[in-house]
């Protein structure tokens, strides 16, 4: 897989080496798959020990049931992704095809190694690689300035975080005098630097997974990157700094009491902001993108309310929260690749990627729109898809708690979910809306297209795997049952007692027949239409002799009123011309954005100031060299009369 892209360095067709690559990474997850199955059956996974010459002990791979939950969906999302990309960024139109091809690969490879390495240093180089590649596919159409921005923030924070995971992994050496990872619950949290580590480790993988207040660089990098990477980065690089904080809370036997209520405290920042964010966006890929900051929320939620039942000696709450997070992070793995690959073949087809501009592509777009549909119900956590399955067993924890704790401050978890879910459901109804429904809203958006096979296949794998989790979330219980009596130490019996108060035989029913119903419902529907006789005509305009495009919502209007009650989050940036008459004159316009409130006014603000504070610096560098003595001469004389 890390290797794919090379062959096609050395042909001089660079279609046909995009083809060798794409084909090498799907045999490559297969494989990949093909192994995690095998190990989900019972199989031993093996150790492997690799004897470098670096001076840091053996580099060690392995692979136990956590690293499952995050090797699952990266397989099948770089599969999938390797053969969309032929399609949607073929090498006879894109200079960047083949840099994009050979680093696509180097990327997936980086996060497999990543997930299995049980080194620091090995480790370290795996996550460089990881970011360094991510880097170079979203600066893919390097001659935009706004992809330069976009980059350079990203390099920004992807290194800061690194700088934070250098020091943790340091003070872990320190403790335990090996650079391998110590053994799962086997540290003590009385050791003096085990706060700084769980500290260094929050802000170092937090901000790779987009946890707030650290998610500033989310949002541009995946509307600028193409829109497969954006499905790699989203869908499954996020899951990276999730994976990397689990693991490096397991090395302890016991966890400070604030760990668990932190991280659910952050986690229920991250869904509620998030979801605002998302709700107020323009932008389709800028949207998906503060809705990844939604659902990465709910994952921490999870693993918060998992730690605190952990201190509290609340079992129902260790397993129900880490069966909401566990299973939340294949199924976001899922659905939001689909979602980000639908959000290619959009722009694919009409250009644009502003909301507003589109309209009416559901008839121009048979496939793409029932495949983005599914996509859209299974992010805002209905039935019958996958997304509720995981976001139900929060619920049940939470209101369990509410029913049996003295104190239920857990509970508080169920209504966050009820808002987050709420929002969600805004935010996608006017998303799908105003993209699929009503008329076109632009002469790019009258002449939208299907996508070619190679880019709808992917997405219909994907919409599938939607489907199949949300029909029998059985499977999704028994693949992750494993890792959760790993993870949280219990044992068979309390799994099952917890489980039980879990309806998911009613659940896998209920899901069966809706599906039917819909079936049904839409036979009947299609069968009616084709007895009715054709005949074509305008749609009833309300009265208006001539109705336009422009009379119909827009998707800044149809969330208007959800983005004056968050105001405070969104903090949308309105800049309305003066009206000085009964008729505006002609170019009078109403502009509308939404700002990023860490990135544009709290970051940036401080690095003008400090850029300021330096440039006055620059004066004293003359290039002159009796200048320079003359300082050095300053400074010792200032030296010496201070020591005096």
């Amino acid at each position: 897989m890390a290797f794919s892209g090379v062959p096609g360095l050395a042909l001089h067709h660079p279609a046909r080496g995009q083809r060798i690559a794409a084909f090498f990474v799907v045999i490559a997850s297969f494989l990949g798959e093909y192994a995690v199955i095998t190990l989900l059956n019972g199989s031993t996974g093996a150790v492997y020990q690799i004897d470098w010459p670096l001076p840091f002990g053996p580099a060690l791979l392995s692979v136990d049931q956590l690293s499952i939950i995050f090797l699952l969906p990266l397989f099948l999302v770089a599969g999938c992704v390797s053969v969309y990309s032929v399609a949607y960024w073929p090498a006879r139109k894109h200079s960047s095809a083949g840099k994009l091809t050979l680093f696509l690969g180097i990327f997936a490879a980086a996060m497999v190694i990543v997930v299995m390495a049980r080194n620091s240093v090995l480790f370290i180089m795996a996550w460089e690689v990881m970011a360094l590649s991510a880097y170079f596919l979203l600066t893919a159409e390097q001659q935009s300035a706004e992809v330069q921005r976009v980059g350079t923030v990203y390099l920004i924070a992807t290194h800061t975080g690194t700088m934070a995971l250098l020091a943790m992994f340091s003070l872990l050496r320190g403790t335990i005098g090996t650079f391998e990872f110590p053994l799962s619950h086997s540290l003590s949290p009385s050791v003096p630097v085990a706060s700084v580590i769980i500290i260094t480790a929050l802000i170092g993988f937090g901000g790779k997974a987009g946890l707030m207040p650290l998610h500033f660089w989310m949002p541009g990098a995946h509307a600028n990157a193409p829109s497969h990477v954006s499905a790699m980065m989203s869908g499954v690089m996020l899951k990276m700094g999730v994976y990397g904080i689990l693991r490096t809370l397991s090395f302890f036997d016991a966890l400070p009491v604030w760990v668990g209520w932190l991280i659910l405290l952050l986690g229920a920042w991250s869904a509620i902001n998030g979801i605002a964010l998302a709700a107020g966006q323009r932008d389709l890929k800028r949207l998906l993108a503060c809705s990844s900051i939604e659902n990465v929320g709910i994952i921490f939620i999870g693993i918060g309310l998992a730690l605190v039942g952990m201190q509290l000696q609340a079992p129902y709450l260790v397993v129900c929260g880490l069966f909401g997070a566990f299973i939340h992070i294949i199924n976001h793995g899922l659905f939001k690749s689909l979602l980000f690959l639908g959000s290619g073949v959009l722009i694919h087809a009409v250009g644009t990627r502003e909301i507003d501009r589109m309209g009416g592509l559901a008839r121009r777009m048979p496939i793409t729109s029932p495949l983005f549909l599914v996509g859209s119900l299974a992010i805002c956590g209905l039935p019958p898809l996958n997304g509720f399955v995981g976001e139900l067993f929060l619920y049940v924890g939470a209101i369990t708690d509410g029913i049996v704790a003295p104190l239920p401050l857990a509970a508080l978890v169920a209504p966050v979910l009820a808002l987050v879910g709420g929002l969600a459901v805004i935010t996608f109804v006017k998303l799908y809306g105003i993209i699929f429904l009503g008329v076109p809203r632009s002469v790019e958006a009258a002449h939208g297209h299907e996508a070619t096979p190679a880019m709808t296949v992917p997405m219909v794998l994907l919409a599938a795997g939607c489907l199949v989790a949300g029909l029998a979330p059985v499977l999704l219980v028994r693949l992750v049952t494993p890792a959760v009596a790993l993870y949280g130490d219990l044992a068979a019996p309390v799994i099952a007692k917890v489980t039980s108060l879990v309806p998911i035989v009613p659940l896998t029913i209920a899901n069966i027949l809706l599906v039917s119903l819909f079936l049904v419902i839409g036979t009947a529907y299609l069968l009616r239409l084709r007895r009715l006789p054709r005949s074509r005509g305008a749609t009833w305009g309300c009265g208006y002799l001539e109705p336009t495009a422009r009379m119909q919502y827009t998707g800044t209007s149809f969330s208007e009123m959800a983005i004056n009650v968050l105001g405070a989050i969104v903090a949308p940036n309105r800049r309305k011309p003066r009206l000085a008459a009964a008729f505006p004159p002609a170019g009078t316009r109403f502009q509308y954005t939404v700002t990023e409130t860490v990135l544009d006014r709290i970051l940036t603000p401080i690095f003008e100031v400090v850029g300021l504070a330096f440039s006055y610096l620059r004066r004293v560098q003359h290039g002159q060299l009796h200048i320079y003595v003359l300082y050095i001469f300053a400074t010792l004389c200032v030296l010496m009369f201070w020591r005096n």
